[in-house]
């Protein structure tokens, strides 16, 4: 357990950090000005701001006791909950989900109790990675929630709708923080380069070494000040007593970490040109390939979603009928690449590669509706044939609407032999699928329907 008492230690009561500390703690931000990113929850008024910034008793109380803060590594959840104890002297606790047992929060509620029976401070529970704890340690916690006796700032990566208690997640605030964008992840690195709790300006970074920095940090602020840290770590070692800034390049942050820039441009051609390669592999159902190609653009840092939007599209367009699972899995993927993240969402976009390039292939639906677009598009419309017009509303019948109408489902095999195309389209046929996969099935099925519709 770590216990910072934080009405008396570092500036605006937020824990010192002494210059042995990892780059990422001294860099933490001491004021909500210097919070990169989350501006949607910290707008004038807003709950987090009105806990972080109380304005007396009155504020306080009006501010939500316990919050839940949910969002990927390295957005600021230990940031804020600093923030909150320090901007209003409270007391501040922190547990580790990981080593944290029931003892130790009993522990830091008694204290907190008797710590508001004599007058003192008040109290406030930092619990990290709270997904991780069992049934019974968060039961251990409502009472202390409900009645006020610490205030509770709860930290998970996982999703607190399945991770945390529902007990405990009624009697607090679900604030949700979002990834940060690559251009403030760029601000901090930039900063802790001159500022004097970081590196003071004793190195210089490099465009290139920076962009390749953000692309492996992937959002992460903490990854980046840590790759930061280490990749100065080993230019100054490199050159001892330097009298300016020792500069860091590429091969520095490349040998500081051992990985590799991949050459990859996600604003150039080689952003154009892998995503193309990609989708051609899949296409061409050359699974390794497509796999080599999707490799590169997650190591290079592309945003995972972007390349699951293209493994949709590539499920309709490519595969299509011959195999109509494929952009069920395709949709799923995406969506679980959402709810996960970075690194395992490299899973199931892998999965959902394997199963589109490794599946039959049909463009017959894509050429289908451009076909039908093509016609409409050059006034081959006509009118809605009589029978099919709505019949429902006052006066419909009068005009013929409906009128000869065969219900499909009173029909032997549900098909009703009536013309459904306008008259200037009568016959037209868009959609002609192929021979492959489940397509196969429909061909047989289609010819049959198309023999009943046109007699």
């Amino acid at each position: 357990m770590d216990l910072f008492d934080v009405a008396t230690q570092g500036e605006q009561g937020l824990p010192a950090a002494g210059a042995g500390a990892p780059l990422a703690v001294r860099m933490r931000p001491r004021t909500l000005d210097e919070v990169a990113g989350q501006a949607h929850l910290l707008v004038a008024g807003s709950p987090l701001r009105r806990l972080v910034e109380p304005a007396g008793e009155d504020a306080r109380r009006a501010a939500p006791t316990s919050v839940v803060l949910w969002g990927p590594p390295g957005t600021g959840k230990t940031t804020l909950a600093y923030l909150v104890a320090s901007t209003s002297g409270r007391r501040f606790v922190e547990l580790s989900a990981v080593t944290a047992g029931v003892k130790d929060v009993r522990a830091v509620v008694d204290a907190a109790r008797r710590s508001l029976a004599t007058g003192g401070v008040e109290t406030v529970l930092f619990i990290d990675e709270v997904h991780r704890f069992t049934k019974a340690q968060q039961d251990a916690l409502l009472p202390s929630v409900e009645n006020r006796w610490v205030t509770l700032v709860a930290a998970t990566t996982e999703n607190p709708s399945f991770s945390v208690n529902s007990p405990l997640l009624s009697r607090s605030l679900l604030l949700t923080l979002r990834p940060l964008e690559t251009a403030e992840v760029r601000g901090l690195v930039e900063r802790a380069v001159v500022d004097e709790r970081g590196l003071g300006g004793a190195v210089e970074l490099a465009a290139d070494a920076l962009d390749h920095l953000l692309r492996l940090a992937g959002g992460d602020a903490r990854k980046a000040l840590t790759i930061l840290e280490a990749a100065a770590g080993a230019a100054l070692s490199a050159h001892p007593g330097a009298a300016g800034p020792v500069p860091v390049d590429l091969a520095t942050v490349e040998r500081a970490i051992d990985v590799a820039a991949v050459r990859y441009d996600r604003d150039g051609d080689q952003h154009y040109d892998v995503i193309s390669a990609f989708i051609k592999s899949v296409r061409g159902s050359d699974v390794d390939a497509a796999l080599h190609y999707l490799a590169r653009m997650l190591a290079a840092g592309e945003d995972p979603r972007f390349v699951a939007r293209r493994i949709v599209i590539s499920a309709a367009e490519d595969v299509g009928m011959a195999d109509p699972s494929a952009l069920q899995t395709a949709v799923a993927a995406a969506q679980a690449v959402q709810l996960i993240g970075m690194p395992e969402a490299r899973i199931v976009l892998a999965e959902a590669v394997v199963h589109l390039a490794t599946a039959p292939k049909s463009n017959a639906a894509y050429l289908g509706i451009d076909r039908a677009l093509a016609d409409v598009r050059a006034g081959r419309i006509g009118t809605v044939p009589a029978h099919l017009r709505d019949a429902h509303y006052p006066g419909a019948e009068r005009l013929g609407h409906g009128r000869q109408y065969v219900y499909a489902h009173d029909e032997p095999h549900g098909i009703a032999a009536q013309q459904y195309l306008p008259d200037e389209l009568a016959g037209t046929h868009y959609y002609e699928p192929t021979d492959r996969g489940f397509e196969r099935q429909v061909t047989e099925r289609l010819t049959r329907i198309r023999e009943v519709l046109e007699g």
